[in-house]
């Protein structure tokens, strides 16, 4: 029979209750005349009252006399006066003194009411808005006796977990991983010779690319137990909670060996000590747990910890010392091959239809994470739903690459007819730029239909295969390409507009780099005049040179991209008969192919 559990009462509840009490304690502790309604009257009535003999009982207070009528139905209230023979009268007149002599509460009883209570009640409140708050913190009444516990979460073996087959796109990083596999499989093939396997392998890479997935499957392929924690949980309020948490979970991990720890984003325990006093001593503390306990155990005890970080840079050199993680796996954003792959692994969980080419989706998916395809198939899914299909297309696969890299389509953003031709000539300045240049990735496709982005149109270039390198001259008629779209308003129009803001920003960028990073200027030469930090997280860069170098490389940047500029605008000026038609074949149409295209270019 299930226990029907109480409702939970709200704190004003017990709020009411402790205030009810103090005012128990009030009327126990200030007895007098306390029912009936008084009635306020001037010293003249007392006065007439009592000489009428008409006052039943009487209190006279320090700052006020209470008395009642002779039948007692009535309470009066009267100020103090300065009345030497009032006593006499009232004895006179038969009056009964119901306080005639004022007691003084004992000692005990005055130490009881002023301290004792006051100090249990305090505690008790402060008892039960302790426990609401361990409540709400999630640790519910028995937090109190987990603190120090790790609370990590145990996958089990089990023959249904993730395997190497369900990762897709990481083959290097498998056959990293594959070797921890073979020795919790086979440990005595290593102890034999005397090799010993590392206690650490740190995974590393961009965010999404299947670092903590990696982590599981190497459980689920070696079917051992499976402990994960996320860097920040060890993280707490109270000093020394963390390293008790680092204390339990080894001490589970050795229980259950052999099994596989798996610590996400452990940069949130393990950044560098800097030594400066009032720094995050909690997080010190965890650290050093962490670094001991990884010293405390042998390579052969069955143990291995693999952690995964965005910020290698940033953890400390004790932590990513041979002895602690030995090995470092870098997980990188996947190929053409690799994405194709995680393309199908995905596309096995929904209904698709037939004769979709995952290698084309994955040539206009260039630069995505295993997690953005993972969402590329599902927006698929959902497009598919929202047009009433049971079967996902190609076309549904494509829209939703345009989907994650530029948003939805904006149905209601209505662009005037001279905006929507000026757009349709900025696009075709891209496309025509890119065409007209070697080295230049071929055009899919052209759209100047605004998206939820803010863009209000864009040309999409998709690269034929994997393109690691870039000479100069690609990277200048890239820049040239960027510059195309501002290029054709000013042959064709004679003025500017806002629509190049974000070409110019990348133009820029890239310029910039080819000059500070990249060595692509003869003024310079092969010298680093930028740093770069958080490689997988942005890549922040901050110049490393003097205020006269700064003045030089703006000089150069601005240089460079203005050549590329006028190179646009000469190639559209030498083709503007094909910029019209073109510009006019994408307003009719608001969307072309790159195959429209090129038909219409080479025409």
């Amino acid at each position: 029979m299930n226990e029907v559990k109480k409702p939970k009462r709200p704190l004003i509840f017990y709020y009411g209750i402790a205030m009810l009490v103090l005012l128990l304690f009030n009327f126990l502790a200030v007895p007098g005349i306390m029912e009936g309604k008084i009635e306020d009257v001037d010293y003249g009535k007392f006065m007439n009252m009592t000489e009428n003999k008409d006052i039943g009982y009487v209190e006279i207070q320090d700052n006020r006399i209470i008395f009642t009528d002779k039948a007692n139905e009535k309470i009066y209230q009267t100020g103090i006066v300065n009345d030497p023979g009032m006593t006499e009268r009232l004895y006179n007149s038969g009056a009964k003194f119901s306080k005639e002599i004022v007691k003084e509460a004992s000692p005990l009883m005055t130490f009881i009411f002023s301290w004792v209570l006051p100090i249990i009640l305090f505690i008790a409140i402060g008892q039960f808005i302790s426990r609401q708050m361990l409540k709400k913190m999630g640790g519910g009444n028995s937090m109190m006796f987990n603190m120090g516990k790790s609370n990590a979460k145990i996958y089990v073996k089990s023959s249904d977990g993730i395997k190497f087959s369900d990762v897709a796109g990481e083959d290097e990083a498998k056959e990293n991983l594959a070797e921890i596999v073979d020795y919790l499989h086979n440990p005595k093939k290593y102890s034999e010779i005397g090799a010993s396997m590392p206690k650490g392998i740190l995974l590393v890479g961009p965010p999404g690319t299947g670092k903590t997935m990696l982590a599981k499957a190497v459980a689920g392929e070696a079917n051992v137990p499976f402990f994960s924690m996320s860097g920040s949980e060890f993280v707490e309020m109270f000093v020394g909670m963390g390293a008790s948490k680092v204390r339990d979970l080894f001490k589970q991990a050795k229980e259950k060996a052999p099994c596989i720890v798996f610590i996400d984003e452990i940069d949130a325990i393990g950044k560098k000590r800097d030594g400066n006093i009032g720094g995050n001593d909690e997080r010190e503390q965890t650290l050093n747990q962490l670094l001991t306990e990884m010293d405390g155990f042998e390579g052969n005890t069955g143990v291995i910890i693999l952690a995964a970080t965005n910020r290698p840079e940033s953890l400390d050199p004790a932590l990513t010392r041979p002895g602690r993680f030995d090995r470092r796996v870098p997980v990188e954003l996947p190929d053409l091959k690799g994405r194709e792959e995680i393309l199908k692994v995905h596309a096995k969980k929904v209904k698709t239809g037939p004769g979709i080419d995952y290698m084309q989706v994955a040539k206009m998916a260039s630069g995505a994470s295993g997690a953005e395809l993972a969402n590329i198939v599902n927006e698929a899914a959902l497009r598919a739903v929202r047009d009433n299909r049971e079967l996902v297309t190609q076309a549904d696969l494509e829209e939703s690459i345009e989907v994650v890299i530029a948003g939805y389509q904006k149905k209601n953003a209505i662009l005037t007819e001279k905006e929507k031709m000026i757009v349709a000539y900025h696009e075709i300045g891209h496309a025509m730029v890119a065409a007209l240049q070697t080295h230049s990735a071929p055009v899919q496709k052209i759209t100047i239909i605004p998206r939820t982005s803010g863009a209000l149109g864009y040309t999409m270039q998709v690269e034929e295969g994997n393109h690691y390198l870039m000479s100069r001259e690609e990277l200048e008629n890239k820049l040239a390409t960027f510059t195309g779209g501002r290029a054709a308003e000013e042959v064709v129009f004679g003025s500017v507009t806002t629509g190049a803001s974000n070409d110019i920003e990348q133009a820029t960028k890239l310029a910039r780099s080819m000059i500070t990073r990249y060595g692509m200027s003869d003024d310079f030469d092969m010298v680093a005049l930028e740093t770069v930090s958080n490689q997988y997280l942005g890549g922040d860069s901050s110049l490393a040179c003097s205020a006269q170098t700064q003045a030089k490389i703006d000089e150069k940047v601005v240089e460079l991209v203005s050549a590329q500029h006028n190179k646009a605008i000469q190639l559209l000026s030498d083709n503007r008969a094909k910029l019209d038609e073109l510009a006019k074949y994408l307003y009719e149409n608001e969307t072309i192919t790159g195959e429209q295209f090129m038909k219409v270019l080479n025409a």
